[in-house]
């Protein structure tokens, strides 16, 4: 009897496999550097002004960074050289001309995780027209799979934040590279050190009524910021400390983190009567179940050097907020 089960299990096994997409199975993790993007497309079209329109989307400026920036360094691949390794690449922006004019928004196709946009036009007119209609679909699709991957790696090593959960009902993953500078009224400052100077998160929440949703939204939250500066950051200097650089407009948009609404504003800040300055990107949680904000903002102080990936690590972090 035993023998007879073993055998039907066995065959269960195979018919399993068999019915199984054996492409899913077979594939390999995907590869590449974070916020690289690999374009797919001749050299002559590259030069050209398909390769401008291109460039136009994805190399277009990060904003909040002191100097030009681009989204994602492009790495542009011959079409007739695409194959082995380099489809293993996370990002994939890939040009078929001669084709139905049409954008495709895919995943794992040659490697997991990995997304594929392939764009198809029977002209190239009809090519730059698919590439600037779905312009902001593409980097946000590319930025969404460059945040898990940064997310996955920061997993790696951990930082235990069972304080924040405790203290303020707040869960955020960070590498344990940082350390907590501050921790004080429930506001938390962690920092890590970089080659030229620092990352910094800070976390802290404000009573519902502190902010009032209106057309001055943005010079509220900017205030508040000054206000938190002046208490948490101090400077290199005895009357020294962090505030808002009001040559630079900050920007300010809605998203949603954790299912939660959100206000997301970038910035520059600098150090009143010091001579120290860098980017930053702010997030007020709406927390109606709470009855308050959460306030979630990383910074970075590194001067004469490029920062978007310094940015988009803390960035990372952030989005990984969970409200308790």
């Amino acid at each position: 009897m035993q023998k007879i089960l073993l055998v039907l299990v066995t065959l269960i096994f195979v018919v399993a496999c068999k019915e199984s997409n054996p492409k899913e199975r077979l594939l390999v993790d995907s590869s590449g550097i974070v916020n690289e993007v690999s374009v797919v497309l001749d050299n002559e079209s590259w030069k050209g002004r398909i390769g401008e329109a291109i460039r136009d989307v994805l190399a277009a400026p990060v904003y909040g960074l002191p100097q030009d920036e681009p989204l994602f360094t492009i790495n542009q691949i011959p079409s007739n050289v695409f194959s082995g390794f380099i489809t293993k690449n996370r990002t994939i922006l890939k040009i078929e001309p001669g084709k139905d004019n049409d954008t495709q928004f895919l995943n794992n196709v040659y490697a997991q995780p990995q997304r594929v946009i392939v764009v198809r036009g029977k002209t190239q007119d009809a090519i730059i027209d698919q590439i600037q209609e779905h312009g902001d679909r593409i980097v946000e699709s590319f930025k969404k799979m460059e945040i898990y991957e940064k997310q996955r790696l920061i997993k790696k090593s951990l930082y235990n934040t069972a304080f924040l959960k405790e203290k303020i009902g707040v869960d955020i993953n960070f590498p344990t590279a940082y350390r907590v500078a501050k921790d004080e009224d429930h506001f938390f400052w962690i920092r890590k050190d970089v080659n030229t100077g620092t990352l910094n998160l800070m976390i802290y929440e404000l009573p519902y009524n502190r902010i009032i949703r209106n057309d001055n939204m943005i010079n509220q939250i900017v205030a508040i910021r000054d206000s938190v500066g002046k208490a948490y950051i101090e400077g290199p200097t005895e009357g020294t400390y962090m505030i808002t650089e009001y040559a630079y407009t900050p920007f300010q948009t809605e998203t949603i983190l954790d299912d939660t609404p959100a206000l997301e504003t970038k910035g520059m800040w600098e150090v009143k009567k010091a001579f120290m300055a860098g980017p930053y990107i702010n997030y007020a949680i709406e927390d109606k179940r709470n009855n308050r904000w959460v306030v979630v903002e990383g910074f970075a102080y590194a001067p004469s050097v490029e920062k978007r990936d310094y940015m988009f690590e803390l960035e990372a972090i952030i989005k990984s907020i969970k409200i308790k």
